[in-house]
């Protein structure tokens, strides 16, 4: 059986020490989840970025525990029938826990992440910093491994005014920095670092002894994470900055689509070779005498 990436395994890989950088993608069903296993990441996120990749929503705010368990069940029995090289390790599993999941009490946050945790996820992540302590306190006293999540946080939409970069200016770099170094000293393994300048990300990188992964966050991160769709080319509607295209997919399955359509109306498709037929005498007992007969009198 293959070994897993397990989250003090993650905690240690600070590219500082001599780790090689984190990679991290998303993922929402069992064929991307053995895609990216079989690709060699080391952590896979079952994303609330499910609302708008896959479910249509404007934003991230409209996906429940539910459907976040309903998604990672399915990449968790995905990296179950997954089986690239035995040698490498299989990619640590971590869920969302999306809005409004962990915002009251912390007796909802801990149920809410245990869901997450049962359909497969091996810890969760959350958006803030200092004002979430209590809340990732709850969870560590619960064994379950938490995520933090700084800089532009999706699920503040609405309080930022759209999804613009945080930490320009020198206060909030400095609040940053602070809520970076609360979620570090608060048991976080590792922490997600978005639309942050590539400055105050190196500073954070630099300050914490756990390792940052970032998006739109520069290369002076101990890691990486970006959306599945994105990296191959399945989303091809917008392109933030920070995404890298890696394949276009979409073109080639549109292509593909066409194709199978155009064989159809032409009757080019199925073809003999795609087409099952009765044993002659079979096809004489149901009196069907003919390529061209439909009786079965």
């Amino acid at each position: 059986m293959r070994s897993k990436f397990t989250a003090p395994g993650v905690r240690v890989r600070k590219v500082a020490t001599g780790s090689e950088p984190l990679v991290m993608v998303t993922a929402y069903d069992a064929p991307t989840a053995r895609m990216a296993d079989e690709a060699g990441v080391d952590l896979i996120l079952v994303g609330d970025s499910v609302a708008m990749v896959v479910l249509g929503y404007e934003d991230t705010l409209s996906v429940t525990v539910a459907d976040l368990a309903h998604h990672t069940a399915a990449v968790a029995r995905g990296l179950a029938t997954s089986a690239p090289d035995r040698s490498v390790a299989k990619p640590f599993l971590v869920a969302d826990l999306p809005w409004m999941s962990y915002h009251t009490t912390t007796v909802d946050t801990v149920n809410n992440a245990a869901q997450l945790v049962r359909a497969g996820a091996q810890g969760v992540k959350l958006e803030g910093g200092r004002k979430r302590l209590v809340m990732i306190e709850a969870l560590l006293d619960a064994e379950i491994p938490v995520m933090g999540h700084l800089g532009l946080t999706p699920q503040s939409i609405h309080a930022m005014g759209g999804f613009r970069v945080q930490g320009k200016e020198h206060g909030a770099a400095q609040e940053l920095l602070a809520d970076a170094k609360a979620l570090a000293a608060a048991g976080c393994f590792a922490m997600v670092l978005e639309g942050v300048p590539a400055e105050v990300a190196r500073v954070i990188t630099e300050s914490v002894d756990v390792p940052t992964i970032g998006i739109g966050a520069g290369p002076g991160t101990d890691g990486q994470v970006l959306v599945f769709h994105d990296v191959v080319g399945i989303e091809d509607r917008i392109l933030p900055k920070f995404v890298r295209r890696y394949g276009d997919l979409k073109a080639d399955a549109v292509e593909a689509l066409a194709a199978y359509a155009a064989d159809v109306r032409s009757g080019a498709f199925p073809s003999e070779g795609e087409t099952y037929h009765l044993c002659p005498d079979v096809a004489e007992t149901l009196g069907l005498y003919g390529a061209g007969s439909a009786s079965l009198a």
